[in-house]
């Protein structure tokens, strides 16, 4: 189990220092996206309503005051990151052939795959623009990173899901690219916005990383808790779909060979519902989840690391309480 503190970190309570900028900055995003073409406005404002939860522009916000001032450029940092995150869930609802998003109406759910794919072609180009206005190179070095980064762990990992021969070190390859490096970008942008010191936007960028990766460990061991995520990911959605993530592969690791042909058998066969609770057991038993949880702990402790140099203030609270929502997540 996490040996953080076991008192509930509410999202409320991380936004408070930077709660006001907060609010200032879904106006600045409801005037970024609007257009002149009704269609287009239509949805972006369908975009704004379902907002979510904000938790990567809360990053950059955070990662600024903590570096410096919070300052226009930061709104603008803000502003490339929600509409580069948002275009990718955009992208991937389609892919996954998704018509819900936290709990609501997808864009192709709504509008169908085409228009889904040009919004999110339309976001891009907003958040790019944005930044080569005002000439916010930098920004841009940084978000182009993370966007090759994910496409190359998203597909690595559908290679990975069609071999069924995934191990420890690729899983993390994987998730470093496809979900760590955008929380990388956040925090270091959100960091250069404030400040030019490299030593203090390079301990950001580590803080991003390592959350990232806590981030998405915990999302992956949520498919085998029985739980929901906060996507509304189903039980066991990851092997259904050939996805062998950390618990799995610790099981496959260390049980003996019948069991290990067993599982990928089923894994690969394509998971029936009779096959998910016999691969659970099979992984809580291997010890996986166990695994999987001081892994996850591993991270957050590099992450926390990372913010010693800075002195102590409410958005370093912020910060090293975000690393424990985290590891709260559970639905």
């Amino acid at each position: 189990m996490s040996i953080f503190s076991s008192s509930i970190i509410t999202l409320e309570s991380l936004q408070k220092p930077v709660l006001r900028e907060l609010e200032m900055f879904d106006k600045i995003i409801r005037k970024s996206l609007r257009s002149s073409i009704p269609l287009v406005d239509l949805i972006a404002r369908y975009l704004v309503w379902n907002k979510g939860k904000r938790v990567r522009p809360l990053l950059v916000f955070l990662s600024a005051q903590i570096s410096g001032t919070i300052n226009d450029r930061t709104y603008r940092a803000a502003a490339l990151i929600e509409m580069l995150h948002t275009a990718t869930l955009v992208h991937d609802d389609v892919v996954d052939d998704s018509d819900t998003r936290r709990g609501v109406a997808s864009l192709n759910g709504v509008w169908k795959n085409k228009i889904a794919v040009l919004m999110g072609d339309y976001l891009l180009s907003k958040g790019l623009l944005l930044s080569l206005q005002q000439g916010d190179y930098q920004f841009l070095h940084i978000t182009s990173e993370a966007v090759k980064r994910m496409t190359e762990g998203e597909l690595l990992q559908i290679q990975k899901s069609r071999q069924l021969n995934i191990d420890e070190e690729t899983y993390f390859r994987i998730i470093e690219d496809k979900t760590a490096s955008l929380f990388s970008a956040c925090a270091e942008i959100g960091s250069v916005s404030a400040s030019s010191d490299s030593a203090i936007n390079a301990a950001l960028q580590e803080y991003g990383t390592q959350i990232g990766i806590a981030f998405q460990i915990r999302d992956d061991l949520l498919d085998y808790l029985g739980r929901r995520t906060i996507l509304g990911k189903p039980i066991a959605a990851d092997i259904k779909e050939k996805k062998i993530t950390l618990p799995m592969i610790y099981a496959l690791r260390t049980c003996d060979r019948n069991s290990s042909k067993r599982a990928l058998h089923m894994i690969g066969k394509g998971v029936k519902h009779g096959d998910v609770a016999w691969l659970l057991d099979f992984v809580k038993t291997q010890g996986g989840i166990e695994y999987t949880v001081q892994k996850a702990n591993e991270h957050i402790i590099k992450a926390k690391a990372a913010l010693h140099q800075f002195p102590d203030s409410p958005a370093k609270q912020s910060l090293e309480n975000f690393s424990e929502f985290v590891l709260q997540r559970d639905k």
